[in-house]
């Protein structure tokens, strides 16, 4: 193992939630990512993901979860259906500038909620900006659970495919 490796291996992973939100029909809401800038690539044909993001210091994991969704999709009609244990994964390597918000973790540690939307799809709304924060994907779409692992980069593929074998019966 090389110092460089090393070094990498010591980084925290960042604290995160992901949200599964499921439509009446059991399809999952997946964003169409804005090309990446740092350790979270995004690679052509492989730009969906469903929402996710950082945990404050202090916040409650549900309220967290509750946030990102609205912050990248502007929903907040949608009803609680489970969660997750914690999963990782880790960042490809990045050679990008040190003073990127993701720079100084190896990659995320994730606890993952499911969700039942309760509203109507013109609250869905990824492009517009909410609480201080760019937007994320510039379209989105339901997709079939089983499905979504094979529309991510291949860094968060396994974490995906244990998302949808734990959270499977939403989907029916």
């Amino acid at each position: 193992m090389t110092k460089d490796a090393l070094v990498t291996n010591n980084k925290p992973y960042r604290p995160n939630v992901g949200i599964a939100l499921f439509n009446a029909g059991g399809r999952v809401l997946i964003g169409h990512r804005f090309k990446g800038d740092g350790p979270e690539i995004i690679l052509p044909g492989l730009d969906w993901q469903m929402p996710q993001g950082g945990v404050d210091e202090g916040e409650n994991l549900r309220d967290a979860a509750v946030r990102e969704l609205w912050e990248e999709t502007s929903v907040v009609s949608a009803c609680y259906l489970g969660e997750t244990d914690w999963f990782t994964y880790e960042f490809p390597p990045y050679d990008g500038p040190q003073t990127h918000r993701l720079a100084k973790f190896r990659g995320q540690r994730q606890k993952w909620f499911a969700l039942r939307f309760t509203g109507k799809e013109d609250e869905i709304d990824p492009l517009t900006p909410r609480n201080g924060q760019p937007a994320e994907f510039d379209a989105w779409r339901w997709e079939r659970l089983d499905r979504v692992a094979d529309l991510v980069v291949p860094f968060r593929r396994d974490v995906y495919r244990a998302v949808a074998r734990e959270f499977a019966p939403f989907a029916s």
